[in-house]
This record gives C-alpha cells, structure tokens and sequence, in this order.
C-alpha cells in the first residue's frame, strides 16, 4: 500500500503546476470562505478580550495568586487526618452511598423514559419532541442547585444529595439512553418481527439486549462522575466527605485537606479500574 501512495504522490508533485492549471479551485480558497474564517476568529478573540475586561483580568493579581497557591500547597505536607481517620471514611463510604444510590434511581428512571424519545421505537413525533426537551430542561439545572432545592424540601444529609444527583442524571442519562436505542442494529429487531413478535416483542427480544451493554456502560461512568459531584454537593450540606472538606478550609486545617483530597483521589481511582475492567467484561476487548 506505502508503495503505490508514494509514486503517485511523487507524480503528483512533478506535475503540480500542470494540476494547477487543471484544477485552480483546488489550490485555491474562495474570499467568501476567506473572510468567514477570519470574521469567526475575530469574533473569538473580540468575545476573549470582552469577557476578560468584564471579568476585571488581572495578570498581576494571577502572579500573586499563584504564589500564594504554593504557600498553601506548603502548608497541606505533610497529609495527615490527625486522628480523624475513621471519620473521614465514614465520610468517604458516605458520599459512595450518594454517588451509587442517586446513580442508580436515575439509570431506572430514565431508561423505560428514553424509549419515549427514541425514534425507532416511539413514532409520534409531539410526544418525542417533548420528552426530549423535558431531558433537555431537567440537565440544563446543575447537580448543586438540585442539591440546595432538595436541602430545603427534605433537609440537610445524605438523603438530598441522593434525590440530587438522581435528579440531575435523569436528563443526562435519558439523552444518551435514547440515542443508544436510536443507533441500535435493527436486523434482530426485524427478526423478531418476521416470526410473529409484538412491537414489545421487538423492543424486549431485539432491541434491548443490543443497546444493554451500552447503557451499562454509560451508567458506570456516570457512577464515577457522580463520585465526584458528591464530594462538590457536601459543601452544601447535602452530606458525605464534602461537609468536612468545606468545613476544614475554612478553618485552615490544610494538612488534613490535602489527605482528604487523597483519599478522594485514591478512591476515583480505584473506581475507574473497577469499573473500566466491568465495562471490558461486559462489551469485550475492544472497550476502554
């Protein structure tokens, strides 16, 4: 293959004036794409320069932030919890138990939900189109304000990071089941058909053991993720390690900050091996 691509690339270079003059549109840009190349890049750098002005950038004051970056960075060594220790997991088991919980009421809410907003499954275009915006609407809201929402209906704790997070997957989760079900392999589902299925028959025998894998595989990245935003929703109260984290900044207790930040470290890390070896299990070699 290297062989054949290397002589025609050569003749194509010893006859480039004659191409040229063959084919000038090729060697060629259009003004028109021209100026709208430079026309979006001065809109970039304009909005930059804007956005920098209204946001009163400082390069001074970014110097000095960084130096005072590595004054904290020197006080957080050595990590310590400071006896802290078992608390600090009760925290950790804490924040997992709202990262799976919120991630689990969500994969169930959104999958039977998504078959409303696939186009293979639901023919009615108004009520697809609806489904999809109310996706749309539910994950435009973030993760802390679903957590400051459920905190003042449910109370402070655990309990309202898990509606939370739950909460703010269920769009997130239902837009990605749905365009799984949409680029589904429609030869199992016809074949179910042809032998006398029912439309639940396809979408049960045909459809859904195509598309499982898949959105396992999207819920535990989701899992993952949401590992993290349980740490972010603790700042507000809604329970885990981010109650002690915010709690501890604050006071300036930088030793038993950084361990924290390592403990949740080691703990993202280690889910993401497990659940990167159960997506491989599940969906084969080829998964990462």
């Amino acid at each position: 293959m290297s062989r054949p691509s290397s002589s025609l690339r050569a003749a194509a270079l010893a006859d480039l004036d004659g191409l040229r003059c063959r084919h000038p549109g090729a060697f060629r840009t259009p003004p028109a794409r021209r100026l709208a190349v430079a026309a979006v890049l001065a809109g970039v750098v304009g909005l930059a320069v804007l956005a920098m002005v209204r946001l009163d950038f400082s390069l001074m004051r970014l110097v000095n932030g960084v130096g005072r970056l590595g004054d904290f960075a020197v006080l957080m060594l050595p990590p310590s919890p400071e006896g802290q220790f078992l608390t600090f997991l009760k925290a950790l088991g804490e924040t997992l138990g709202i990262a799976f919980l919120g991630t689990l009421t969500a994969s169930l809410m959104a999958l039977p939900v998504a078959f409303l907003a696939a186009r293979n499954v639901m023919p009615n275009p108004f009520l697809r189109f609806g489904v999809r915006r109310g996706f749309d609407v539910i994950r435009s809201v973030d993760v802390l304000i679903w957590a400051l929402i459920w905190i003042n209906v449910v109370g402070l704790g655990p309990f309202a990071g898990a509606l939370a997070i739950a909460c703010s997957d269920v769009g997130g989760l239902g837009k990605l089941f749905s365009e799984a079900i949409e680029t589904a392999d429609r030869k199992p589902q016809e074949g179910v058909a042809s032998s006398g299925g029912s439309a639940l028959h396809r979408v049960r025998f045909g459809l859904l053991p195509g598309v499982l894998p898949v959105l396992t595989s999207q819920m535990l990245y989701y899992f993952e993720s949401n590992t993290r935003s349980a740490t972010i929703i603790g700042i507000v109260g809604a329970g885990g390690i981010g109650q002690y984290l915010t709690e501890l900044i604050r006071v300036l207790e930088l030793q038993q900050v950084a361990f924290l930040v390592l403990m949740i470290l080691v703990t993202v890390a280690l889910i993401d091996l497990v659940s990167g070896r159960i997506r491989r299990a599940i969906i084969g070699p080829a998964a990462r």
